[in-house]
């Protein structure tokens, strides 16, 4: 795998249709590189790449304050990946360049080849049988980029780089990364890696899903596809990757107009989706339907232990939210827990008379810190219950500051997963201090009690393989 980590830890990067000339890609990828984002260069902090950047440009000396070479072969060090963002017809002659300056790892940023029709296809058939004289392997063409956050590169035309943390994400689709960065600052989500494969002509799901495997920076990995050029191998190389790692993956064109979208997008063929339906199932897989499945999802298993058991609880100070979260775990097959006598007894002690007295554990509107603290620690304690999810209706007794140090001080205590939604609430304070204590805090009970279903498909999964 020695040509896939160069990707992620180079020693030295060369960019290819490098340019001086703001607002090109070439331009915005090595200053990517040299200063990590966008906002980094406006700011002059050069907080991008530390190892050695070789700019390639036959027309100039200097770009961006580095020396500029004109090929390849003029660079006199050695370089471990190079980036190629030059037009359609001349990637073949850089491949070769690359071949015989011994660069083993290449992205290909170009488009305009399988996914613009024959004539796009066939030259890149060309370059791949290229690089395949060589031994080089390529991520795309028609691709946004990668990016390794640990070691700082920022290898893409995006304008941002998102927080370090566990989960890897590899898409199809360039446009999706750059949204999901953006949506990745609001929530506090931190990432490891973020790679655009585009076209998939080489490098694919599976070559990263086996590298990330060993990755000691990744805990989650998430995926984003519209095809696979070979599921046999996916599924392979997946059921050795879950039983160690948890990996989310959500599946695009599993309809006809989906289908066709999918052709045009990155020319690849979507296949049936009953089939990858029951590939994912089998090589335990976890499938989100929608956008905010892969992140929730991702969120809670990158983050929260796995629950020893089924049975969950659901704590709330408003009938409603309840409710509602009641019906999604009935709908996905989750245990509300019965709560044990001893349970019942301790919570009458903490709560007002009129309480539920059942789960959902309603604790009544007026409820404070202080009882959200008490009522969630009997909870948490009670051998009946494996994982909680948490409710909260803002309201004027409610400090939901206090109640979310109190959540997150309680989970240190005892090890058991927690998903969380201050309803409505959007970017206040204590939102951001739960998700940075790695507990998600998600807008919606729904969503929030469908993080905990991801845990709890994860356990299912792991029981089965005899691995807990």
């Amino acid at each position: 795998m020695s040509e896939i980590k160069n990707f992620f830890k180079p020693s030295s990067v060369a960019v290819v249709g490098a340019s001086s000339q703001e607002g090109k890609v070439g331009n915005v990828i090595l200053n990517n590189i040299l200063y990590g984002s966008k906002e980094n260069k406006q700011k002059n902090v050069f907080e991008g790449f530390k190892g050695r950047i070789y700019p390639i440009n036959p027309k100039t000396n200097e770009i961006s304050g580095l020396k500029s070479y004109s090929s390849l072969a003029d660079v006199p060090s050695k370089i471990e990946l190079a980036i190629i963002c030059v037009p359609p017809k001349a990637v073949k002659q850089v491949i070769q360049d690359c071949g015989r300056k011994e660069i083993k790892s290449v992205v290909i940023i170009t488009a305009g080849f399988s996914e613009a029709g024959e004539e796009g296809k066939r030259l890149e058939e060309e370059l791949i049988a290229e690089a395949r004289k060589y031994g080089v392997r390529i991520i795309g063409p028609n691709c946004l980029g990668i990016m390794s956050i640990f070691s700082n590169l920022n290898a893409t035309f995006g304008d941002s780089i998102p927080n370090r943390g566990p989960i890897s994400f590899v898409s199809q689709s360039g446009a999706l990364c750059t949204s999901i960065i953006n949506y990745s600052f609001e929530e506090y989500l931190g990432f490891s890696n973020f790679i655009s494969i585009g076209d998939k002509s080489d490098v694919d799901d599976a070559d990263l899903l086996q590298y990330f495997h060993k990755d000691e920076k990744t805990k989650c990995i998430m995926l984003y596809i519209e095809s696979l050029k070979n599921a046999r191998q996916f599924y392979e190389i997946a059921k050795r990757v879950v039983r160690d790692k948890p990996v989310v993956a959500i599946k695009s064109g599993y309809t006809e107009e989906g289908v066709k979208a999918t052709s045009s997008h990155t020319g690849s063929i979507a296949g049936s989706d009953i089939a990858y339906d029951a590939a994912f199932k089998q090589a335990g897989v976890f499938r989100a339907r929608t956008l905010s499945q892969l992140f929730d999802a991702s969120r809670a298993l990158a983050y929260q232990p796995v629950p020893k058991g089924e049975n969950i609880a659901i704590l709330t100070n408003a009938g409603g939210p309840g409710v509602l979260a009641a019906d999604t775990a009935y709908s996905l097959g989750l245990k509300l827990s019965k709560l044990k006598n001893d349970t019942v007894t301790k919570l009458n002690d903490c709560c007002p008379s009129n309480w539920s007295r059942r789960n959902p554990v309603d604790i009544i509107g007026d409820a404070t810190a202080q009882r959200y603290e008490t009522a969630l620690d009997i909870i948490m304690n009670a051998n009946e219950v494996d994982g909680v999810v948490i409710l909260l209706s803002p309201v004027a007794t409610a400090n939901t500051m206090n109640i979310a140090e109190r959540i997150v001080d309680i989970q240190k205590q005892v090890k058991k997963p927690i998903t969380v939604s201050f309803v409505g609430m959007i970017a206040h304070e204590s939102e951001n201090y739960l998700d940075r204590n790695g507990i998600p805090e998600i807008e919606y009970p729904e969503r929030a009690v469908f993080a905990m279903y991801a845990l709890i498909e994860r356990m299912r999964f792991l029981h089965k393989e005899g691995l807990i």
